[in-house]
């Protein structure tokens, strides 16, 4: 049985047991700390390089189309992804054409997992830079889901001449947490609480906010690429990297810079995604203002300087996976025919 297949049944073998009272969610696969194990749907490559003193690794995908455009589109990934969550918006890009890169960052799924390494948006961007220059890539596409959003954003900022157009999709940072009243979490405290993550707080988590409540059971292998790391024996190596990753975005807020950022901009939100890192260490108060992205959406259009804002009223945090062939649409119309200052609904 091959690797999809055998998620695919569990995958139904779980969303059974969400509507039955002995629930089996905490079983599956345990994957090596750098996903070793879990097989993506391309080839997997690695880029070899020396940073803040390690000699570390980046895998990356680097699906070339059949018939190609001469245009490269590079796919950064969320926190709660992987360059492999992509499959289904790598397969519409190629097949229109574009060549797709897809790096899993340091600190992420089949890349290396530093126990000292200084997380930063610049460094994660510095990296990719210095990716797409060995495969002799000047310039590309940048699109960023969720946390890739905030990474695609700081690397627009930090080298603007080498992004054509910038695709956003459902982006975290569109608000100041802390400055909204989210209280600051120390790394041990990050630490303690990756150290409790299960598959069943991955899919509660997941249903609820990139799904908007709905569930369906090709979902699940994503939940299980996740919860096989916190299974396997590199679990510490895993919360810690994580931990640190989650200090990263909520310290370093991108939120103050969009007005220069000149690239032309697709901004893509679902109308029922609530993202917003630590919101429930918020007062009740404070935590239901967070993470309205019906309101952040147009509020971000209005200051980035060349922006469209597509809407997706019905959908969550990962309209790429909840509704591809809509979020596909939209993207590579206008790939092809970018035009700012409008707002849609799709």
């Amino acid at each position: 049985m091959s690797r999809f297949a055998a998620l695919f049944a569990l995958a139904l073998t779980t969303a059974a047991s969400l509507i039955s009272p002995a629930s089996a969610a905490d079983e599956g696969p345990a994957y090596g700390p750098e996903l070793q194990g879990f097989e993506y749907p391309f080839p997997v490559e690695r880029y070899r390089f020396s940073s803040q003193g390690q000699e570390l690794e980046m895998a990356y995908l680097d699906v070339k189309p059949s018939n190609p455009n001469g245009r490269t589109v590079v796919m950064l990934h969320g926190k709660n992804f992987c360059a492999a969550t992509w499959e289904g918006s790598i397969k519409a890009l190629t097949a229109a054409g574009y060549r797709v890169i897809a790096p899993d960052q340091i600190g992420f799924c089949k890349s290396s997992k530093p126990e000292r390494y200084q997380f930063t948006f610049q460094q994660l961007a510095g990296n990719t830079r210095a990716l797409l220059a060995s495969l002799g890539i000047e310039h590309s596409v940048m699109m960023g889901h969720s946390t890739g959003g905030m990474l695609a954003m700081r690397y627009a900022l930090m080298y603007p001449a080498a992004v054509d157009q910038l695709v956003l999709v459902d982006p975290i940072g569109l608000e100041d947490w802390a400055a909204k009243g989210v209280p600051w979490l120390s790394l041990d405290g990050w630490n303690e609480r990756e150290k409790k993550v299960t598959a069943d707080t991955i899919r509660a988590y997941e249903r609820a906010t990139y799904y908007s409540g709905n569930w369906d059971a090709s979902y699940e292998p994503w939940v299980q690429m996740l919860a096989g790391l916190y299974r396997g024996p590199g679990r510490e190596t895993v919360a810690s990297s994580s931990a640190r990753l989650y200090d990263m975005i909520a310290t370093q807020p991108v939120f103050y810079e969009f007005e220069h950022i000149n690239t032309p901009v697709l901004l893509l939100t679902g109308g029922k995604d609530t993202t917003a890192i630590g919101k429930d260490l918020a007062p009740p108060d404070i935590r239901a203002k967070l993470g309205n992205y019906p309101v952040l959406g147009k509020e971000a259009a209005k200051r980035l300087p060349h922006a469209q804002l597509i809407e997706f009223p019905d959908l969550g945090h990962a309209p790429q996976i909840q509704a591809p062939a809509r979020f596909h649409d939209a993207v590579l119309g206008w790939l092809q025919h970018p035009e700012t200052g409008a707002t849609l609904t799709k």
